[in-house]
């Protein structure tokens, strides 16, 4: 028999008030700022995020202020940036993970501590634990001491300026069997090393008297009460997946308490999304080594402060708005982005005569091999939106796939939203010349690489990698899945691109110098540091 969600989810608060250290407030403090620090659990809720939309909706009057900083497979210890001298969260951080010694960060990016004292943190939620668990039972007793170095740092801390901040500890959710449909793991095994790494949480947290949220019960049984699937791949949740850690979390951090606002819960979401969005351009800023790292100098200075300046206040604005909608006494009010910081024009260093061929003259520049003629396809003449090209194929058609790009190297803040997108053009006369153009996508940022395949078509969108779906087959785009993050957003350029299909259906794709990835997967985290190819295989979510 199955039980209704409510009650699950009710279960699920009842273990936290039974078993955690803390029984939790009744309600947020007004104004409180609210940081989810973690691995993929915390990270993918840029693109699920109902847990604040949850918070909005039950504490409308509260204000409260909630910024994600979770990256895929950081651990309590060791969260890398190519734009920091240092990959470890605090001091003795190294000695948990030996294994993970390899840096080259250059530059200033902010440390955990600093965007924490930045963002002046209230509470903070701990998602840690996924990743750990695939070194197995041996590997517990190092994930405990690394949490137990955690929570005694954060709480010598005060980024607020008055006080240690609330910590929260949350256990990793649970693995889901896929296995009947997909070629993943049955969740056997992950699941048993999952409980083991989800004790070692609660251990830590009753030592220090924290409030500890158990996750992965109450989602272990989720996956057996509900007949769709609730992860992506077995371990990522999905939109319904989060839907229901958005409860849990929510009861875990303040008890069980009732919806307040009367707004429609999804304009107020995608109002969420949208400042997400802002902030996510902040904190995961895209082409970071000009703001932030070793291309910093000359040229960095000229504008890269004001635009981050801008930024954070266009995502202050967002937040207004976001109360104000909560609190329901009126629409949501139209954002005016005209008062935020001015943004300078920075001179050029380019300062040398730009000659464009035209067609005639263009063919004729070449220089051919024998044998050999070049003819034109399509150019910006006929097509306007070919403007800034960066990666094209031909599909089995013959019809010529381009990926286009007039945002690049990232969006400027006050400019509009980016609208890269993913072209075909077709010769329907079969002269030699395409006549016909087809927008299969549009509203993307920087899809520098793209890989045709029968499911759809897999494109970059920093710092994942995603499925673009034509469900009615005709030639658009109907919806973007998200398969895999984690892969770095330092370098615009030098991010995942230049695909190339096997003959087994997987594909590579190849990542530039000084950055540095760290992917979730089903069997545990995969790193790439300094430059490398990535393989995956749809079959495996791998």
């Amino acid at each position: 028999m199955k039980l209704p969600f409510f009650y699950l989810c009710f279960l699920g608060a009842a273990v936290v008030s039974a078993l955690g250290a803390v029984l939790p407030p009744v309600a947020p403090v007004s104004g409180e700022r609210i940081v989810l620090l973690g691995n993929g659990l915390a990270e993918r809720m840029f693109s699920f995020d109902h847990f604040e939309t949850e918070l909005y909706l039950r504490f409308p009057e509260k204000d409260v202020i909630i910024r994600n900083m979770g990256r895929q497979a950081d651990t309590a210890g060791f969260r890398p940036h190519p734009a920091r001298a240092s990959q470890w969260a605090f001091p003795g951080a190294e000695r948990f993970h030996p294994e993970l010694t390899s840096h080259h960060g250059i530059g200033f990016f902010p440390t955990p501590d600093e965007w924490l004292t930045l963002l002046k943190a209230d509470t903070i939620l701990a998602l840690y634990g996924y990743n750990e668990s695939f070194a197995g039972p041996a590997g517990v007793a190092n994930f405990e001491a690394e949490m137990t170095a955690f929570v005694e740092h954060t709480l010598s801390r005060q980024y607020n300026g008055k006080s240690a901040p609330r910590l929260v500890l949350v256990s990793p959710a649970a693995f889901e069997d896929l296995s009947a449909t997909r070629d993943l793991p049955d969740g056997r095994k992950e699941n048993a090393h999952l409980a083991l790494y989800t004790e070692a949480v609660r251990r830590v947290a009753d030592r220090h008297q924290l409030t500890f949220i158990d996750v992965f019960n109450p989602t272990k049984k989720l996956y057996d009460e509900q007949d769709a699937a609730q992860t992506i791949n077995g371990f990522a949740l999905n939109d319904a997946g989060y839907r229901a850690l958005a409860t849990l979390l929510a009861d875990g951090l303040y008890g069980p308490a009732s919806r307040a606002a009367k707004v429609d819960p999804k304009q107020l979401h995608d109002r969420v999304v949208e400042k997400n969005w802002y902030w996510f351009n902040d904190y995961n800023i895209l082409n970071g080594v000009h703001a932030y790292g070793q291309r910093y100098e000359p040229f960095g200075p000229q504008n890269y402060p004001d635009e981050i300046a801008k930024l954070r206040e266009m995502t202050a604005l967002r937040d207004q708005q976001i109360h104000t909608l909560a609190k329901g006494t009126s629409d949501a009010p139209v954002i005016d982005d005209s008062g935020t910081r001015k943004l300078s024009i920075p001179p050029t260093n380019f300062n040398r005569p730009i000659e464009y061929l035209d067609r005639d003259k263009a063919l004729a520049s070449f220089t051919m091999q024998p044998g050999f003629k070049i003819e034109l396809f399509a150019s910006e003449a006929e097509f306007p939106n070919m403007r800034n090209p960066v990666q094209m194929s031909f599909d089995n058609r013959g019809r010529l796939w381009v990926a286009v790009s007039p945002t690049y190297p990232h969006w400027r803040p006050g400019d509009p939203k980016p609208d890269d997108k993913l072209l075909i053009y077709e010769d329907t006369n079969e002269d030699g010349r395409a006549d016909k153009e087809i927008v299969f996508a549009d509203k993307l940022h920087l899809p520098i690489g793209f890989e045709i395949a029968p499911e759809g078509v897999y494109v970059s969108q920093e710092p994942n990698l995603c499925l673009l779906v034509d469900d009615d087959r005709d030639d658009r785009a109907d919806r973007m899945e998200v398969l895999m993050g984690g892969f770095d957003t330092h370098d615009t350029h030098h991010a995942i691109s230049a695909y190339a299909a096997d003959a087994s259906g997987a594909f590579y794709f190849c990542e530039g110098r000084f950055l540095h990835s760290q992917v979730e997967t089903p069997y545990g985290p995969e790193r790439v540091n300094d430059g490398g190819v990535w393989r995956y295989d749809p079959k495996k979510a791998r």
